[in-house]
């Protein structure tokens, strides 16, 4: 088979990596990639957003499947100008990826479906923003309705704080703050059928002890050694297949990866969010321990026979990442510093342990910072002790002026 993946970042270096190691890929392409994805991957420009140069490059490279790894290409209906081309493409149509474009329409979704969420109210207006923060009071739970690249999120005690954001939306949701651990589910689908993945906990926080403001993600870890074994299967009853159900019934049927933000609450599970795309750093410690190969997996989800696909088989080993982020994120990064240590990794600690890139690129003999995220660290073990102590070790080696990164990625579930 032959793969193009579109994106740049480590989700698509870890679909990449997962992708070479398919022994029924025989070709494996990445537009526009990154300085990592370069080693497993032959590397293309395209404007990822413009669903008609994407699909004339898949076209031109005879590809039999495309992945779109991010969000913002999918809400611009990459995948509907893919699929027009007559090539398979695994990700949501641009009407069902409004799940993930837009808080609202997710929270009418699920209210259809009735998928058990938090209590929410839409305001577009200063009054109706004063009305809802006071109708939940403090924590204050404020979302931007549309894509914001995992920071359109702020959950304060501070009413001033939690109403500035919402003035700087066109659109705004606001809801109940829901207490509790939080878990990321996975699931493929093909609008139908429904094929969920093993459970990940990711850490948005940007400082040790869950301090600090709201990131794309600063680390994950799986399995989850305190979650309830039936867990998946109640995911999968009350909140993905319901889901799926409600989008074919409205004719947007949801075909791509479904991703459900929970929260394990007092009073049962509830959905944060959805998004339509693998999880990002999620995906990258699911993937290490997924051992079906996954290129026909995604396949039959793009054409629509994922019905006829066994059980997926995973490793015992547990999996963390740990993401290393530039100075100053998740404000405004500074980029352009080289990096060291990577030949080091690959020729010490792999394969327990490898480098999958995020925000990098190549100069010369270098490779550099080019983002807010810019590595994702991320190790194997027989427990989350020992692949923590291995991705850890292997971050240790890492040089970038100036970087940071948590210190405590699943040391709680490791310890507990």
């Amino acid at each position: 088979m032959n793969v193009l993946v579109i994106g740049g970042g480590a989700r698509e270096h870890a679909l990449c990596r997962s992708l070479s190691l398919d022994p029924g890929v025989t070709a494996l392409h990445c537009a526009p990639g990154n300085a990592g994805i370069a080693e497993v991957a032959q590397l293309h420009p395209v404007d990822q957003l413009d669903g008609e140069a994407v699909a004339r490059l898949a076209t031109e490279l005879g590809a039999g499947l495309v992945v779109v790894g991010p969000e913002a290409p999918l809400v611009a209906g990459v995948a509907d100008a893919v699929r027009a081309a007559g090539i398979p493409c695994f990700g949501p149509s641009r009407e069902a990826a409004l799940l993930e474009g837009s808080k609202a329409f997710a929270k009418d979704v699920m209210a259809a479906a009735g998928v058990p969420t938090a209590r929410s109210y839409v305001c577009t207006t200063p009054e109706e923003i004063d009305e809802a923060l006071d109708a939940f009071g403090a924590p204050y739970v404020v979302k931007d309705d549309g894509l914001a690249a995992g920071k359109g999120v702020v959950v304060t005690e501070d009413v001033e704080a939690a109403r500035t954001h919402a003035l700087a939306c066109d659109r705004v949701v606001i809801e109940e703050f829901l207490d509790g651990p939080e878990v990321s589910l996975f699931a493929i689908t093909d609008g139908v059928t429904v094929l969920p993945l093993t459970p990940a906990q990711d850490f948005k926080r940007a400082l040790d002890g869950d301090e600090g403001p709201n990131t794309g993600g600063m680390g994950a870890y799986s399995p989850l050694p305190w979650a309830d074994p039936k867990l998946v299967d109640e995911v999968l009853a009350t909140v993905l297949q319901p889901t799926v159900d409600e989008l074919r019934r409205r004719g947007t049927p949801f075909s791509g990866l479904l991703y459900a933000g929970l929260a394990i609450t007092s009073r049962g599970v509830r959905v944060i969010e959805f998004n339509a795309r693998f999880g990002d750093p999620e995906t990258q410690v699911v993937l290490a321990r997924l051992k079906t190969p996954l290129a026909g997996v995604l396949l039959n989800a793009a054409n629509g026979t994922l019905d006829s696909e066994p059980p997926l088989n995973w490793r015992d080993d547990a999996a963390v990442t740990v993401v290393v982020a530039s100075h100053n994120y998740p404000g405004t990064p500074r980029t352009g510093d080289p990096i060291t240590g990577l030949d080091e990794i690959a020729a010490q600690d792999a394969p327990e342990a490898y480098v999958l890139h995020a925000g990098t690129k190549r100069e010369g003999d270098a490779v550099v910072s080019a983002g807010g995220r810019v590595l994702s660290v991320t190790a194997t073990g027989a427990d989350l002790a020992q692949a923590r102590e291995r991705a850890y070790a292997a971050v240790a080696r890492i040089g970038l002026d100036g970087s940071q990164h948590r210190t405590d990625i699943a040391r709680e579930a490791a310890e507990g």
